[in-house]
């Protein structure tokens, strides 16, 4: 069947969507539209065009033989100014106030159109940056962890709290919680990640970044390398961070319990190098 422009443009361009990070040779594409390499190099030009102009991503072209094409994912900075508006906009309502200091945000992490939005943030942040695994601790983790890991096309691995018989032979490693100093427990699957991965941590909240270096600290038992650090919601602290270099896309700046009030502000996402 021969294809049209219409469709291939179409078909070419769902197909790099699905595959992030993927080098795809030209003759993959030629052999499926049955066109020359011409023809598809005209058809690339189109979609990289639209890519860049529409804020949708980059689309990269390794020459040579084995050469092809790279759809990477990256937002404009005005469109991630956008969303960390919304999500301080939807973080501010005295009625997410919970004990303690913390935010209900169970609504925002199941929401899968923002998510989505979030993972693609910081797989603008990480584009540039060889990244294997995304590590998050269940259970509120999880919703961005796969956003991003959606975006970079990499695997996600599931720190937890106890060991699970499904998990098979773990690894389990004693940490300090930063915010209630007590003695708590990590445990991973051996078949989780291989040596030398470099691998970004991800979180919902973070105070003052116990659970962040736990990951830390468990990377260290696979031989794996910290790549990053990825955080939704961050609490200004008093005490020193656990964590030296991390990003965030909103800041708790202050809570009152008796108040019922919220102040928020941007994270360090632009001023720690987030883009």
């Amino acid at each position: 069947m021969k294809w049209k422009r219409s469709e291939r443009l179409v078909d070419m361009t769902h197909h790099l969507l699905e595959h992030p990070h993927k080098l795809i040779p030209l003759t993959y594409f030629s052999d499926l539209y049955q066109s020359a390499k011409s023809s598809i190099s005209e058809d690339l030009g189109i979609v990289k065009e639209t890519f860049e102009e529409k804020g949708i991503g980059l689309l990269l072209t390794v020459p040579g033989a084995a050469g092809g094409v790279k759809y990477v994912p990256k937002l404009h900075v005005d469109e991630i100014k956008t969303i960390m508006n919304e999500l301080m906009d939807e973080l501010s309502h005295s009625d997410r106030l919970l004990p303690g200091g913390y935010l209900y945000m169970t609504d925002v992490l199941g929401n899968p159109s923002m998510m989505n939005r979030v993972g693609k943030v910081f797989a603008t942040a990480f584009a540039n940056e060889k990244i294997d695994v995304i590590m998050t601790v269940a259970t509120k983790g999880i919703p961005i962890a796969h956003a991003i890991a959606r975006h970079l096309n990499v695997p996600v691995v599931i720190v937890r709290r106890d060991s699970k018989v499904t998990e098979g032979s773990t690894v389990s490693i004693n940490y300090v919680s930063g915010s209630s100093r007590r003695i708590q427990t990590m445990v991973l699957s051996k078949r989780s990640m291989k040596s030398g991965q470099r691998v970004l941590i991800t979180d919902d909240f973070m105070k003052v970044g116990g659970t962040m270096n736990g990951m830390k600290n468990l990377l260290e038992e696979f031989e794996c390398t910290l790549a990053g650090v990825a955080v939704l919601v961050e609490a200004e602290h008093a005490d020193e961070r656990l964590v030296e270099k991390y990003l965030s896309l909103v800041k708790l700046h202050e809570v009152s319990e008796k108040e019922r009030t919220i102040a928020l502000e941007e994270g360090n996402y632009f001023s720690n190098g987030g883009y």
